[in-house]
């Protein structure tokens, strides 16, 4: 390679400034002055340590966190060994780059649709019955309570609450409530998956339920992965104000690129999503669309799920 890791990573942040966080900072970042556009390189094997460096600097440039960087740069480094060229221009997104392989059926949790429609994130049980009836395909349980008798009866109550109804109820942390309920499937966040054995996650798998797991960034979505769930959920795409967040928002630029890597999973884009939004976030290939506020703080949450069935049924499929 004939150019600087500095040219190369200024090359990386020019061709994908809309992944950063800060767009202002990246404009110039690195000295000498940037390359408007690099292009394909051919690769030599004594060369893949500066395509780490290039593209390590280059994500740290771009606002990923250290271990987010580690991971993109060593993809890029996998990318270039697989076509034989440092391209600037191709952002990894291919499974195989970052070391995601299939698993066996043993190792992966039961499957959920490939497409899971509108997802209602609800506060109790009446929520859930009331989106359900109001034909919102996929509800989540997110019930917070230091009481065990307590969190029994709610999800006793949410999964009686979809019975006659075509929703699929998944439970927000409570998964041995969820197994003796029988809801349809569990849904972690990063945290929860601290708290859980492996004989804990077995014993979900084992039950049938489906899981999902939150993720915010390329570390936590290998991570994810890794567990063979039944989708991964990403975000916060927009600012949102409903829970602090330890990440900043994703946005539309990162979501896209997200999807494209887990594009054999079922996805879930969350974060401040309205109606306004879907489109946009749908464009980005995901195939289920979370949503809070958007239901539970409308004046009329029936004509706003409503709403959002429609606009989805009316945008469709993505193009890719």
């Amino acid at each position: 390679m004939t150019h600087t890791v500095s040219h190369l990573a200024q090359a990386i942040v020019n061709a994908h400034a809309a992944l950063a966080l800060g767009a202002s900072k990246t404009s110039k970042l690195f000295e000498p002055p940037a390359l408007i556009h690099q292009g394909p390189t051919a690769i030599k094997d004594e060369a893949s340590t500066e395509v780490y460096q290039a593209a390590h600097q280059a994500c740290l440039a771009l606002d990923f966190d250290e271990a987010d960087a580690q991971l993109i740069a060593r993809a890029w480094q996998a990318q270039t060994q697989r076509t034989g060229q440092f391209d600037t221009d191709q952002w990894p997104t291919e499974p195989e780059d970052f070391g995601l392989r299939p698993r066996t059926d043993t190792e992966v949790f039961a499957p959920c649709p490939q497409k899971l429609g509108l997802y209602a994130v609800l506060p109790n049980a009446a929520w859930v019955g009331r989106m359900a009836r109001a034909g919102v395909p996929t509800v989540q349980l997110r019930f917070k309570s230091d009481d065990a008798q307590t969190i029994t009866q709610e999800v006793r109550a949410a999964v009686e609450a979809v019975r006659g109804t075509e929703a699929l109820l998944f439970i927000n942390d409570h998964w041995q409530a969820a197994i003796e309920a029988g809801a349809y499937g569990v849904h972690l966040g990063q945290e929860d998956l601290d708290s859980l054995s492996e004989a804990d996650l077995g014993a979900v798998r084992s039950a049938g339920l489906r899981l999902g797991i939150s993720s915010h960034g390329y570390a936590e979505m290998l991570r994810a992965a890794h567990h063979g769930p039944s989708y991964i959920a990403m975000g916060a795409v927009f600012a949102t104000t409903l829970k602090r967040m330890a990440t900043p928002p994703q946005g539309l630029a990162r979501l896209q690129v997200y999807s494209r890597l887990l594009r054999h999973y079922p996805t879930v884009a969350i974060g401040g999503i309205d109606l306004d939004r879907l489109g946009a976030v749908l464009a980005c290939g995901v195939g289920s669309v979370g949503v809070v506020r958007a239901l539970v703080a409308a004046d009329q949450p029936e004509a706003a799920a409503n709403a959002l069935l429609a606009r989805m049924e009316q945008l469709g499929p993505p193009a890719y």
